[in-house]
């Protein structure tokens, strides 16, 4: 199937919605199914974002601003996720149950507004990983149009592009409970020292960053091609001093690089073992 077919093919399965609420992150994949959706179906589309201290406000705000731009309502739901005994624990099936939670609050936020879909934005590059949250969205019946369309993030960002969305290159993002090792509970303090840590690096050029949590240890995530300007004498100082000052007793880098899912490896690795 070509992309234009793909294309097609997720028009009509928007258009057959009638209405439709999309849980909107601001990312590349929810970005483009949002303003897909508003393009065929007009004042029928609702963007629901979850706020939490899961999510840094930046992505929060550039979630805002994209709902601006373009003229789309958005609701913005407050949830306490740190509020689930299953969630704060962080067990290898956390991101179910966190989902799950999520899910349920922003149906109930699209049948305040008579909506009765809800669609979020997965792509069929997603079957790939481990992502226990896939299961929430099945029982939930959340749709997945991107999916559905076959579509995978390249061409994403292609037909993104196309339309002229300035997230068509945005860096993949996932949500910050995924920088802590499972079995380590989580808090809002350590999340909040990772978002600061991440907004750091961001500010001297780094787009593609993870800060990843080992105790009292920050695990620095980058591109191999980012290297050099980590280890960049100024940089490296500001680094340490900042991330010291964000509660960090140890900053180390990465020379594996940036790799998406990398808190799932050891999981990997028990079960080939098993």
């Amino acid at each position: 199937m070509t992309l234009e077919e793909k294309f097609q093919r997720l028009r009509v399965i928007i258009a057959d919605c009638g209405s439709l609420a999309v849980a909107f992150s601001g990312g590349v994949d929810s970005s483009f199914l949002l303003k897909t959706a508003q393009d065929i179906l007009g004042d029928h589309v609702l963007a629901i974002t979850a706020d939490s201290v899961f999510i840094p406000r930046e992505e929060i705000r550039a979630a805002q601003d994209f709902c601006q731009q373009y003229g789309i309502r958005q609701k913005l739901v407050p949830i306490d996720v740190l509020d689930d005994e299953r969630v704060r624990s962080n067990p290898p099936d956390r991101c179910y149950h966190c989902k799950r939670g999520i899910f349920e609050r922003m149906l109930s936020a699209a049948a305040e507004e008579a909506i009765s879909t809800l669609a979020e934005g997965s792509n069929l590059d997603d079957e790939g990983d481990y992502r226990p949250g896939m299961r929430a969205i099945r029982e939930l019946s959340v749709r997945s149009p991107l999916r559905e369309a076959g579509l995978c993030k390249a061409e994403i960002r292609e037909l993104s592009q196309r339309m002229g969305l300035i997230t068509w290159d945005k860096p993949s993002m996932a949500c910050l409970a995924s920088r802590v090792p499972y079995g380590d509970a989580l808090s809002a303090e350590t999340l909040r020292a990772v978002e600061e840590a991440e907004l750091l690096l961001h500010s001297i050029g780094l787009r593609q960053c993870r800060v990843r949590v080992h105790g009292m240890l920050a695990r620095i995530e980058v591109l191999p091609e980012d290297f050099a300007t980590i280890m960049d004498a100024k940089n490296r100082r500001e680094i340490v001093e900042a991330f010291k000052q964000f509660g960090f007793s140890y900053v180390s880098l990465d020379l594996e690089g940036f790799r998406s899912g990398s808190m799932n490896e050891p999981l990997a690795n028990k079960n080939s073992h098993a």
